[in-house]
């Protein structure tokens, strides 16, 4: 599976990678908003793995960038963040999120619930 992770904090980044690519996955990084849409672009991955509070475009704009980039693209949208107000977590929602994880978090928890929805998404 293809996979980008978009946060501007870099503990979480080289974790989230090393966890991913030791499960098999195919790891993309993206350490602000404009790359990571960059990235989406050009590799379409299966799950993006957002960071709301990030530079140049916050997770939200990427969300929204990206479910509207296709209509035959339907990437999964993670958003991890220390944003937990029942509101932040509801726009996250809105903005097209398939999942909300709350920071701090589990690696192996977010890494199950990142399996799960690809598995959804092939039935």
């Amino acid at each position: 599976m293809r996979i980008l992770i978009a946060d501007d904090e870099p503990a979480i980044l080289m974790s989230l990678d090393f966890l991913m690519r030791k499960e098999g996955h195919q790891v993309y990084v993206a350490r602000d908003g404009e790359e990571a849409i960059q990235l989406i672009e050009k590799e379409l991955p299966e799950v993006i793995i957002l960071d709301i509070m990030m530079p140049k475009i916050d997770g939200y704009g990427v969300c929204q960038q990206a479910k509207a980039l296709s209509p035959n693209y339907l990437p999964k949208i993670v958003f991890i963040s220390a944003k937990i107000a029942d509101s932040d977590i509801e726009r996250g929602y809105q903005a097209g999120a398939d999942l909300y994880v709350p920071k701090p978090f589990s690696n192996r928890d977010l890494l199950k619930k990142v399996n799960e929805l690809n598995l959804q998404s092939k039935n």
